[in-house]
């Protein structure tokens, strides 16, 4: 996530300023709401977990120390909410909707039609993939691998020790790996 919130606009927020705090959230609403799908796999959960985290960050905003930037705390808040959500689900959801078409249209464009459709399929692939490793593999590589979290963070936000969070990263990608490219 880009630092888009100002000094400015998060100290209005501190002092409560409920419009500073609407932008606040428009500005940083997509990639809290990307996180949340990317643990959670489901629009629906994500939505809600979206909703938990901008409602914990409001009530811990005057708490934030400013000792990482503060997207980078939301991002934090965020990975919480989800996961908590994710541990209180009592089943899992079987319909998940995928954004292919959102991530071709961030892939450079392939000349032929083949091109594309050969990247559409590695994208289904591994979509597929990530979608059928076990949660808490699926969940440490997508916040290594894809929001860069230190494997320190990834311990602290599924509450884990770092040794375990490590494992589960190398093990996680072990089993992508297998899945997308079988022997």
């Amino acid at each position: 996530m880009r630092e888009s919130v100002p000094a400015e606009l998060l100290e209005r927020c501190r002092r409560g300023d409920e419009s500073a705090w609407a932008e606040l959230v428009r500005a940083t609403h997509r990639e809290v709401y990307t996180l949340c799908l990317r643990i959670l796999r489901n629009p629906d959960d994500a939505a809600e977990a979206t909703q938990d985290a901008y409602v914990r960050a409001w009530k811990g905003l005057k708490s934030f120390r400013g000792e990482a930037s503060f997207t980078t705390w939301l991002y934090r808040v965020a990975s919480n909410a989800a996961i908590s959500k994710q541990r209180s689900r009592k089943r899992r959801r079987e319909h998940e909707v995928t954004s292919d078409d959102k991530m071709l249209a961030l892939l450079p464009s392939e000349e032929s039609t083949e091109g594309r459709a050969g990247v559409r399929a590695e994208l289904e692939t591994l979509e597929q993939a990530l979608r059928a490793l076990p949660e808490h593999y699926r969940s440490a590589v997508v916040l290594r691998d894809v929001y860069g979290m230190s494997i320190n963070e990834i311990a602290e936000r599924l509450a884990i020790s770092e040794s375990a969070a490590k494992v589960r990263v190398h093990r996680g990608r072990k089993k992508l790996k297998e899945m997308v490219f079988p022997s």
